[in-house]
C-alpha cells in the first residue's frame, strides 16, 4: 500500500472524538487503502483487533447487504457496549438508509466511526439533518504531484522532476495507474472512466442514455478553462447531433459533481463582491481522467495547467472561484481561513506579457501570484507579482 500520510495525519488528529469521521472522493482514490493504513495504525499503537469492526460494502461478501435492517444484522452480533469500538465502513453509500444507522450507533456504542463513500449527495439530506456539527469530512483526491514522486521513490530535488512531471501531466495521480506498467496506464484509466459514468452515475441515477453524458464528459474536459452556462451547452450538443435540453445538461452537471468527477468553482464578482449566477467552471478531478475523456489527444494546454492548479488549490484546503473584475478576469480567487490568495494561470508566458494585469487591477493587499509552465526561468515576478514555475509551485511547502 501506498502511505497517504497527510490524510492518515487528519484521521489519527480525530482519533478517539465524538465526530464521525467521512471519507469523500471520487472512485480508485485511494479510500479503501486509507482505512486500511487507518486499521494497521490502531494494530501497531495497542488497539486489540478484536476491538476494530471493518466492512467495504462493495466486496462480494457483502453484495446482499443493501438495507438499513440487512446492516443492523450485521452489525448488532458484533457491536459491545462494554468496550469502545472503532467502526470503519467502506463505500457505505451502496446501502439504503445506512444514515439511520450509524446515527443510532454513534448514540448507543462508544464507537469511533470512520466511514467512506464515493458521492457527495451522502453529505445532505438525512445525515445533515441527523448529525448536524457531529461529523467531519475529510475529502480525498487523486494523488498530488508530491505524492506521484515519493510513489515512484523519486527526490524532489532530482533533475529529471520536469520531465516527471510531463507523465504527471499525461497519466495523472490515480494510485493504480502510477504503479502501473506504461502499457497498460490508459487501459487503468479507461477502466475506471467508464465505472465512475456508468456504475457510479448511470445506473444510481437511472441515466438511459449514457452515450449523452459520455458526450458531455468529452466535451467540459475538452472545454476545461472556459465558462460553462448549460444553455449554450446543450445547444453545442443538439448540433453536433445529440439529442437533449437545458433541464438534462443541469441534471448532468450536478450527477458530474456528486460523482466527484468534476468540481464547479462559481463566478464571484470583485468588485460587486457577490456571486454571479450566469456560469462557473468545471474542472475535472484527475489530469489522466481528462486526457481518457478527450481521446486521448494533445491540446488545451493552458486549460490542461488551470485544471491542475485547481486541484491542488483544493488539497491545500482553499475554497476556489473564478474571479471577475468588469471585462476581465482573475482564474482562481483562493480563500482559507483568512487568508485570500489570487492566481492567474498561463501555460507560456509571452514576450509584453499582460498577464499580471488583471491581479494588479485588484486593490488589496492579499497575495497574488501568476502559474506558467514554459518561459519562466528568466522572469521571477512582473511589477511585483511573483512568477511561479508549475512544478515549483507544486513542489512548495506554501504558496
Amino acid at each position: 500500500m501506498i502511505q497517504r500520510p497527510a490524510y492518515l495525519k487528519q484521521l489519527i488528529q480525530l482519533k478517539d472524538t465524538d465526530f464521525i469521521k467521512i471519507i469523500t472522493g471520487v472512485r480508485r482514490a485511494g479510500k479503501s487503502v486509507l482505512l486500511k493504513l487507518y486499521r494497521d495504525y490502531l494494530l501497531d499503537h495497542g488497539v486489540n483487533e478484536q476491538q476494530i469492526i471493518y466492512f467495504n460494502f462493495e466486496e462480494f461478501e457483502l453484495l446482499t447487504i443493501r438495507t438499513a435492517d440487512q446492516l443492523v444484522e450485521l452489525l448488532k452480533p458484533l457491536l459491545n457496549k462494554k468496550q469502545h469500538t472503532y467502526l470503519m465502513l467502506d463505500e457505505i453509500q451502496m446501502v439504503q438508509g445506512w444514515e439511520k444507522v450509524v446515527n443510532g450507533i454513534h448514540a448507543s456504542y462508544d464507537c469511533d466511526i470512520v466511514i467512506t463513500g464515493s458521492n457527495a449527495k451522502m453529505l445532505s439530506g438525512e445525515l445533515a439533518t441527523l448529525l448536524s456539527g457531529r461529523y467531519v469530512e475529510i475529502p480525498i483526491y487523486p494523488f498530488s504531484f508530491r505524492e506521484f514522486l515519493m510513489a515512484k521513490d523519486i527526490s524532489v530535488t532530482d533533475r529529471q522532476v520536469d520531465h516527471v512531471f510531463e507523465e504527471y501531466e499525461q497519466y495523472g495521480g490515480f494510485p493504480s495507474v502510477i504503479l502501473a506498467d506504461e502499457k497498460i496506464k490508459d487501459t487503468i484509466l479507461s477502466g475506471i472512466f467508464d465505472t465512475i459514468i456508468l456504475n457510479d452515475i448511470s445506473m444510481r441515477a437511472k441515466v438511459r442514455d449514457s452515450e449523452s453524458l459520455k458526450a458531455l464528459v468529452g466535451f467540459l474536459a475538452d472545454d476545461t478553462g472556459q465558462l460553462v452556462r448549460p444553455a449554450k451547452l446543450a445547444n453545442t450538443l443538439n448540433s453536433e447531433g445529440i439529442s437533449t435540453s437545458n433541464h438534462t445538461i443541469e441534471r448532468y452537471l450536478s450527477l458530474l459533481s456528486d460523482a466527484f468527477l468534476f468540481y464547479r468553482a462559481r463566478q464571484y464578482d470583485l468588485r460587486g463582491r457577490g456571486y454571479l449566477r450566469t456560469a462557473g467552471k468545471y474542472f475535472m478531478v484527475d489530469a489522466g481522467l481528462r486526457r481518457n475523456a478527450v481521446g486521448r489527444r494533445p491540446g488545451n494546454y493552458g486549460g490542461q495547467l488551470e485544471n491542475i492548479v485547481y486541484l491542488e488549490l483544493l488539497r491545500r484546503g482553499y475554497t476556489i472561484d473564478v474571479g471577475k473584475m468588469d471585462t476581465v478576469e482573475v482564474d482562481f480567487v483562493a480563500r482559507r481561513v483568512d487568508e485570500i490568495l489570487y492566481v492567474q494561470v498561463t501555460y507560456e508566458l509571452p514576450k509584453n506579457s499582460h498577464e499580471t494585469d488583471n491581479l494588479l487591477n485588484i486593490n488589496d493587499n492579499y497575495k497574488k501570484i501568476l502559474i506558467t509552465q514554459r518561459n519562466y526561468r528568466d522572469v521571477h515576478d512582473i511589477n511585483g507579482i511573483p512568477i511561479i514555475n508549475i512544478v515549483d509551485w507544486l513542489l512548495s511547502e506554501s504558496v
